[in-house]
């Protein structure tokens, strides 16, 4: 398919109303018709892990704002960074992401039910109580809790990723009333094929070996042997969730599970609130990199596509495909899918009806950005993108490494902690990883995915709309930008005058320092050659 070209003219035409879809026009008081989604969970209880994450946040949120006879939602969860559950979730519910859930639906927090568990635990760290009450009640589960920290040990990716799901399947199997189960893997689980489809792939490993290496290993062994283990997988968190479907493949047999995998989730287009996002993972790190004036190069191929789906989007989509698993086998025992019949799989992408290269992501990021510069800005924005990995580490080399250096210096001199270094070494880190996805390309089939919408009735797809035909990415990064900039680095739009001025002043900054260090490069090239002849 062929990617929409626009020029910078047409990107930068006025956003008044730009962010209103057809569907804002829908009037609310013609009935679309009974929604099939709502209906099945209506009085239903849902199991959801990965709840504390960015997407497991935004279930929570749609299921009760968009479900409201929704029976309960049971969240998996453990302590983390001495803070109890009960503190976690708290913090959690005072996020401008539930002001809208607070408005429609004050009285939501009774309907959510913590589970103390642990997915790096044998058998989730679960109580006998817990398990006995989760088997009793639960009918739909979303399985979305996974480490996606690429640089994870693998001892720890596998037993968080690979026996975490294990352990959920066979906690499933006990679920008298399991409608459906939704693995929520990702479309990189196969990222050493050059074409994915919606299906099951041979596993580097099975997964049942692979738990029992880290379980009988010493983790030194473990970590000796894991390069020749990931072969060409790029890291631990792409290898686990490759092992962990082959996990689902084996141990769905006779269940109503379906395999969700999106690809490369950045923030919401509409739902709740537009542009919201609470992490700096991926594509949305470089951004924020570029924008506050730390990162200046990337190791990325402009002309590949760049395969983002915004998080709310997804959130309905993997929804819409629990409802069609409970549709077509309404009971888990009575009508469970025969066992020789693997779970649909999903491929939730962008590229294939709504393609983006990375170069106009970076162009919608830069005209977007420049209308709402960051107060945290600490440099002018200054940033390239290169298929060349030699000319990545030579600007690596200019751009950053010597600045860091300099800067360094100067703070060491004056009695300042030195921290630009220990910067550039976590960047060049993230860059690396990026560099794996920005340098390359996957043709994806998303027909089955194409089939669940088109499936929907009226009533949902106005309510759970997935559909990334309709997204009109203009629009989208107009709400992204100023997402990043209210949500993740904290400036509220009031501030967008003072933004304004430093970047003025940055400006001046950056090139009265490019004539400064023209001047001394020609004063040297001149006492070179004077010297020489």
């Amino acid at each position: 398919m062929a990617v929409e070209v626009l020029t910078d003219n047409q990107i930068f035409e006025s956003k008044q109303g730009g962010d209103i879809t057809y569907k804002d026009m829908v009037d609310e008081s013609v009935p679309l018709g009974e929604s099939q989604i709502q209906k099945l969970f209506s009085g239903s209880s849902v199991l959801l892990t990965g709840g504390t994450g960015f997407l497991g946040k935004l279930v929570v949120e749609k299921l009760l704002r968009s479900c409201p006879d929704l029976k309960k939602i049971y969240l998996l969860a453990r302590p983390k960074k001495n803070k109890d559950i009960a503190r976690r979730l708290q913090e959690q519910f005072d996020d401008v992401l539930y002001d809208r859930l607070r408005k429609e639906c004050p009285n939501f927090i009774q309907k959510i039910s913590i589970v103390e568990g642990d997915m790096g635990q044998v058998d989730l760290g679960m109580s006998p109580e817990d398990r006995i009450k989760i088997m009793n009640d639960v009918e739909v589960i979303f399985h979305g809790a996974a480490t996606v920290r690429f640089d994870e040990p693998l001892k720890t990716a596998v037993e968080i990723n690979v026996r975490g799901t294990r352990d959920m399947l066979k906690l499933a199997r006990g679920c008298s009333k399991l409608k459906a189960f939704v693995h929520i893997s990702t479309a990189y689980s196969n990222c050493v094929q050059d074409q994915i489809g919606e299906k099951f792939y041979d596993s580097p490993l099975p997964g049942d070996k692979l738990i029992d290496i880290v379980e009988t290993m010493d983790v030194k062994t473990i970590n000796n042997i894991t390069p020749g283990l990931l072969g060409d997988f790029p890291n631990t968190y792409a290898y686990t969730k490759a092992v962990a479907e082959n996990i689902v493949q084996e141990y769905s047999k006779g269940l109503p599970v379906a395999l969700f995998r999106p690809a490369i989730v950045i923030g919401t287009s509409k739902e709740p609130v537009a542009g919201w996002i609470d992490n700096v993972y991926g594509p949305t790190g470089v951004v924020v990199g570029a924008a506050v004036g730390l990162l200046h190069v990337l190791n990325c191929n402009p002309k590949v596509l760049a395969d983002l789906v915004p998080g709310d989007m997804v959130v309905n989509a993997s929804i819409a495909a629990a409802w069609k698993t409970a549709r077509e086998y309404p009971s888990n025992h009575e009508d469970a899918p025969p066992p020789d019949l693997p779970p649909p799989v999903y491929n939730y992408v962008s590229s294939e009806q709504n393609p983006l290269t990375w170069e106009k992501f970076m162009k919608y990021n830069e005209i977007y950005g420049f209308q709402v510069p960051t107060i945290q800005a600490v440099y002018y924005y200054l940033f390239h993108i290169t298929s060349s990995k030699f000319f990545y580490t030579l600007f690596c080399f200019l751009l950053h490494w010597i600045p860091a250096y300099i800067i360094d210096g100067i703070a060491v001199i004056i009695g300042k902690k030195p921290m630009l270094r220990k910067a550039y070494k976590k960047i060049t880190k993230f860059s690396e990883v990026m560099a794996y996805f920005a340098t390359r390309e996957w043709k994806f089939d998303n027909s089955n995915t194409q089939k669940l919408y088109s499936e929907l009735c009226d009533a949902d797809k106005h309510l759970f709309d997935f559909d990334m035909g309709a997204l009109d990415w203009n629009d989208y990064f107009y709400s992204y930008i100023r997402g990043v900039r209210v949500y993740l680095l904290k400036d509220p739009v009031e501030t967008v005058p003072d933004g304004l001025k430093k970047l003025n002043r940055l400006r001046m900054l950056h090139y009265t320092f490019c004539v400064i260090l023209g001047m001394l490069f020609l004063r040297l090239f001149w006492a070179v050659l004077s010297g020489f002849f």
